[in-house]
C-alpha cells in the first residue's frame, strides 16, 4: 500500500506503480476554472482523480481505464477513499468512451504512454500501460477536443522529446498551451519531462518554467517540496 497524507492506494494489480509523473501530473495541474466534472484517461491506480478530489470541489471526478486489473484495483482505491461519491471508472477503451459521449469536462488529464520505441517487454499488461501505439497522442487530443467543455483545460504529461509534436497536434485541433512546465530530476540533469496545460482560448503570454526534482539523492528542492507537501507524508 502506498499512503498519502490523505488517501491511500492499493498498486500491486496495477503494471504502471504510482510514480513520479502522476504525483507531478496531479499537484501540478490547473484548476483556476473551478472544475465541476473531472476525466482522468488512463486511470491506472486512480491516483491523478485522488489527487484532484483531494485539490478541488469537482462533483463529478471520472476515470476511464482499459486494463481489467487496473480498472478494478482503480475502482477499490475508489472507494475506499474519503471522496467515493464523487469517483467513478469507466472499464473501456479511449476509442469506445467517446463514440458516444454523454458528458463535456471541464478538466481533462492524462499521464498518456509514451515508449513510441519499437521494442517492447514480456509483458503484455506493462507495454499496453508503456506504450504510446496503445493511446496514440492523436487519439487523445482529439478525445479532449470532443470531451471537454467551453473554458475547459486539458492537461498532461509526456517526455519533452515530445513536447513540440504535442503542442502542434494540439493547436490543429484549436487546443493552445496555457501553461507549460518542464522537469528535470537534478539541476545537472537534462530535462525529460514536460508539463502541458492547454484551453480553447489562445494566448500568447502564458508561463514557461522549470522544475527540478532534487538537489541530491533523496534532497528535493524547495519548488517540488511546495508543490506536492499537501500529498506525500515525509514532505
Amino acid at each position: 500500500m502506498f499512503q498519502f497524507k490523505q488517501f491511500s492506494l492499493e498498486q500491486d494489480r496495477c503494471a504502471m506503480k504510482i510514480g513520479t509523473d502522476g504525483v507531478l501530473l496531479g499537484a501540478w495541474t490547473p484548476i483556476e476554472n473551478n472544475p465541476f466534472s473531472i476525466l482522468d484517461i488512463g486511470a491506472g491506480t486512480g491516483l491523478i482523480a485522488l489527487m484532484l478530489s483531494q485539490r478541488s470541489t469537482a462533483e463529478q471526478i471520472d476515470a476511464l481505464e482499459i486494463d481489467q486489473e487496473a480498472y478494478e484495483q482503480t475502482v477499490d482505491n475508489f472507494e475506499s477513499s474519503p471522496w467515493s461519491n464523487r469517483l467513478f471508472c469507466f472499464h473501456a477503451g479511449l476509442d469506445e468512451f467517446v463514440e458516444d459521449p454523454e458528458d463535456e469536462y471541464d478538466l481533462i488529464v492524462s499521464n498518456p504512454p509514451f515508449y513510441s520505441e519499437d521494442y517492447k517487454t514480456d509483458c503484455d499488461q506493462r507495454d499496453l500501460a508503456r506504450f504510446q501505439d496503445a493511446m496514440p497522442f492523436e487519439d487523445l487530443i482529439e478525445a479532449a477536443d470532443l470531451l471537454l467543455s467551453e473554458n475547459g483545460i486539458f492537461s498532461v504529461i509526456i517526455p519533452f522529446k515530445e513536447e513540440d509534436n504535442f503542442v502542434a497536434l494540439a493547436k490543429e485541433m484549436e487546443l493552445y498551451p496555457i501553461k507549460i512546465t518542464r522537469v528535470k530530476g537534478t539541476p545537472t540533469t537534462e530535462i525529460k519531462r514536460s508539463l502541458l496545460a492547454f484551453s480553447r482560448n489562445q494566448i500568447t503570454d502564458f508561463p514557461i518554467d522549470e522544475l527540478t526534482i532534487e538537489v541530491t539523492r533523496h534532497v528535493y528542492t524547495p519548488e517540488y517540496i511546495e508543490l506536492t507537501k499537501e500529498f506525500y507524508l515525509k514532505m
